[in-house]
Order: structure tokens, then C-alpha cells, then sequence
């Protein structure tokens, strides 16, 4: 059976606002931020990876509240895949990215970690609310020490990548709300088109999510990255990508599996969380501190393979 119109157009629909809202939502956050003199350091490495992550959070959310909770696993896990391995690829095709090893530090060791934590808790083929709630308290942890580092650095704080410009502190909250309800109607699309298409075309959800939903719900990641790379910001371009992937591993898939329990096909996640660790460690940088524009082919690669793999393993799950 083919995929009815009405699931491609909300899926279509859904692309648009989460762009859309994605942006608007970073715009309004980062606008607060700086009226209120948080650190951009901050902004950059929480709040900026909060507001291009929420719509893998509303899809999440939503799905595990519909009792379809492996759609925001396989868009949280998905996303994460997409950010390093198709967005990263796509934004070195315009040349190597600066990036000392010591600034990656505790973000780009702890992105490592969080992915073999998950595959230890999807051992037995599920996710359980205890797992969710310590993925949680992890990302508690993190955010603190992010918070105590930013103050500690006021004067190094990192440059955001989105031009406020002369934003006033009601526009820039308006902003902020007007985003935020985007991406909730485009989590709430992403869920109606997802499944459709996964019901017509005989593909498990856990699939749909980590690739079609998580293509769309990476769209903010995109846009950020790309500005960030067109204006020079490549140290943002990074810290985004790592900040949000941290986002989508202990929250994203923390609150989904807090609000209900998800069954969590073993080769499936294996092969999402593998191509995910594979495509962090092209990111580190070599002795001239440089991520080279040919690791930009291989991440893109990469992905490929890991479509590949994906629906391979949908099409013979092993749990």
C-alpha cells in the first residue's frame, strides 16, 4: 500500500514549521539571553543545542504520550546520526573547520559515552523509566557543570552564530513563543505522517523515526550550522552539534522512556548508536587542529551506510 496523501503532506507540513519554528525559537532564546546578560557561552553550548532539539523533544514527547514511544527513540537516536554524520559532512564540503582538541574537553567524551550507556540499558530490548530517569539525572549533571564553566569564562564566552541584532526583550519573547508553538504542531505532524507511512508501507516505527522524522526534526541543527559556517562561527558550529546530540541522548530519550517503557529492537539500536560513535570520532581534529574537508566525504558516506543498515535491520529485527 502506498502512502496517502494526507501522511506526505503532513509530513511536508511538518518539514516547513519545524524549520521555521526552529529558527524562530533560537532567535527568541538567544535574544532573551543576551537581554538578561547570560553568558554566551551558555547560549551557546545549552540553550542554542535546547532550541534546535525541541522538535526531537515534542516528537518524543508526543509519541511516548500516544503509546508510541519507539518513534522518539528512533528520532532522538536518528537525529544524533544526522547532526554529525549528514549535517557536519554537508557543512565541511565548505572547507576544514578549526577545532583544538582541548576545546572539545568534556562535551565531545561525555557524546561518546552516552550512546554505549544506552546500548547497556537496551541490553534486555527495552528502555524502562528507570533508565530514562538516570539518562535524565545525567543531563541534570551536565548542564550544571556547563553553567558553573560558562561562569567562569565570561570573558572567553562563545559567539553565537544567529545575528539578534536590535531585538527587544518582548520581540525576542515572542520569538520564543511563537517558535516553540511551531514545533509543537510540527512534533504533532511528525507523529500523524510518520505513522501513517509506517502503517502503508510495512516499516517499523522504530526506522520511520530514525531517519525520515529525523532528517525533518534536524532541520534547526542545519540552518544554525550553515549560518554558523557562512559567518565564520565554526567553534559554534561544533559546540551545536555536540550540545545538541547530548540533548537528544539524555533528555530527549530520557523523558520518552520515563513516560512510558520503549521496546528497543537490539540490532536496530546497535546500528544507530554504532554509526553514531563512528561518525563522532571522524570529528576529532588532526595535529594542525584542523577537521580536514575529506572527513566531510567519509561522514557523508557514513550515512549512507547507515540508511542502508537501518532499514536492513527493520526488515529483519533482532531483539
Amino acid at each position: 500500500m502506498s502512502p496517502t496523501t494526507t501522511d506526505l503532506a503532513a509530513l511536508a507540513g511538518a518539514v516547513l514549521l519545524a524549520a521555521a519554528g526552529g529558527e524562530a525559537f533560537l532567535k527568541g532564546i538567544l535574544g532573551t539571553a543576551l537581554h538578561l546578560r547570560v553568558p554566551k557561552l551558555l547560549v551557546a553550548t545549552t540553550l542554542a543545542a535546547f532550541a534546535t532539539s525541541s522538535p526531537e523533544l515534542t516528537v518524543s514527547t508526543l509519541a511516548a504520550l500516544a503509546g508510541q514511544p519507539e518513534i522518539g527513540l528512533g528520532d532522538a537516536l536518528g537525529s544524533n546520526v544526522v547532526n554529525i554524520a549528514l549535517i557536519f559532512g554537508l557543512a565541511l564540503l565548505f572547507g576544514p573547520i578549526k577545532a583544538a582538541r582541548r576545546e572539545l574537553g568534556r562535551d565531545f567524551v561525555l557524546a561518546l559515552s552516552v550512546p554505549l550507556l544506552t546500548l547497556w540499558f537496551a541490553r534486555d530490548g527495552r528502555l524502562s523509566s528507570g533508565d530514562g530517569a538516570l539518562l535524565l539525572v545525567l543531563f541534570a549533571g551536565w548542564i550544571a557543570l556547563a553553567m558553573r564553566a560558562a561562569a567562569s569564562h565570561r570573558e572567553a564566552a562563545v559567539a553565537t552564530d544567529i545575528d539578534i541584532g536590535t531585538v527587544r526583550p518582548l520581540a525576542a519573547l515572542l520569538y520564543g513563543i511563537g517558535g516553540l508553538a511551531a514545533l509543537i504542531a510540527a512534533g504533532r505532524l511528525f507523529v500523524v505522517g510518520a505513522g501513517g507511512i509506517a502503517t502503508s508501507l510495512g516499516i517499523d516505527t522504530y526506522v520511520i523515526g530514525a531517519t525520515v522524522v529525523a532528517i525533518g526534526t534536524s532541520l534547526p541543527e542545519l540552518v544554525t550550522v550553515i549560518l554558523a559556517r557562512l559567518r565564520g562561527h565554526d567553534d559554534v558550529s561544533v559546540g551545536t552539534l555536540l550540545g545538541s546530540n547530548l540533548f537528544n541522548g539524555l533528555t530527549v530519550v530520557g523523558v520518552a522512556a520515563s513516560i512510558h517503557p520503549i521496546q528497543a529492537p537490539t540490532l536496530e539500536i546497535a546500528v544507530t548508536l554504532g554509526c553514531g560513535v563512528a561518525a563522532l570520532l571522524l570529528l576529532i581534529p588532526n595535529r594542525t587542529g584542523q577537521i580536514p574537508r575529506a572527513r566531510g566525504l567519509l561522514l557523508l558516506l557514513l550515512y549512507t551506510g547507515f540508511v542502508w543498515a537501518t532499514f536492513a535491520a527493520g526488515h529483519n529485527p533482532v531483539t
